[in-house]
């Protein structure tokens, strides 16, 4: 039995959408977590940049705690939107190991306050940056998931690959012929509905 509590079961929740970002980074290339596979340039490592981000300033700085990473893709000057991909010079590594620092710092922040601390979140307008410890990582769950969420379709156009995590695909149990006849009849219902509507 996991431990339970409302610091306990959002842990639970950000820590499971952390583990499934970067396991949608295993077994590719570099090119594969860096190519851009939307006509946004979504890319997988460009995520994994991005939320660490996120997770820095909104369990670090809006409650007075910075990490001291230097994150120079936001600061003042930056070219728009460096922090959703990453460079050459900035490995798979350093992209990770800055994830999984941010992790600890957040988790810190988590387990030194309480949820209804209040912070400042200093990129909001003065007069509406003020949120509580419980709202930040509310947000930054739904954040995760969301790109979590994103990661596992750009996976699964690149190799098929798709799930929750590693012990659980969250798909039915069937083989390539039933998944294939399974879309094609998607593919007709949709045709279907389109001709009804006009």
């Amino acid at each position: 039995m996991t431990a339970s509590g409302p610091k306990a079961d959002l842990h639970r929740y950000l820590q499971s959408a952390r583990d499934a970002l970067l396991w949608k980074l295993e077994g590719l290339s570099e090119y594969d977590i860096r190519r851009p596979l939307t006509p946004t340039g979504t890319n997988l490592l460009g995520m994994v940049k991005h939320v660490a981000s996120v997770e820095l300033g909104y369990l670090g700085d809006t409650f007075g705690r910075p990490s001291g990473e230097p994150l120079p893709w936001l600061e003042d000057g930056a070219e728009l939107n460096a922090d959703m991909w990453a460079t050459a010079d900035e490995s798979r590594e350093q992209m990770v190991g800055l994830y999984r620092r941010a992790w600890a710092h957040a988790d810190a922040t988590i387990d030194a306050l309480a949820l209804d601390t209040v912070g400042r979140v200093p990129w909001w307008p003065s007069d509406k940056n003020e949120v509580t410890l419980h709202h930040a990582v509310v947000r930054v769950i739904a954040d995760t998931h969301r790109h979590a969420g994103h990661a596992d379709v750009l996976r699964e156009l690149m190799d098929g690959a798709v799930g929750m995590n590693k012990g659980n695909d969250s798909m039915p149990p069937a083989d390539s012929e039933w998944w294939e006849n399974y879309r094609s009849r998607l593919e007709r219902v949709a045709r279907e509905a389109d001709r009804g509507s006009i």
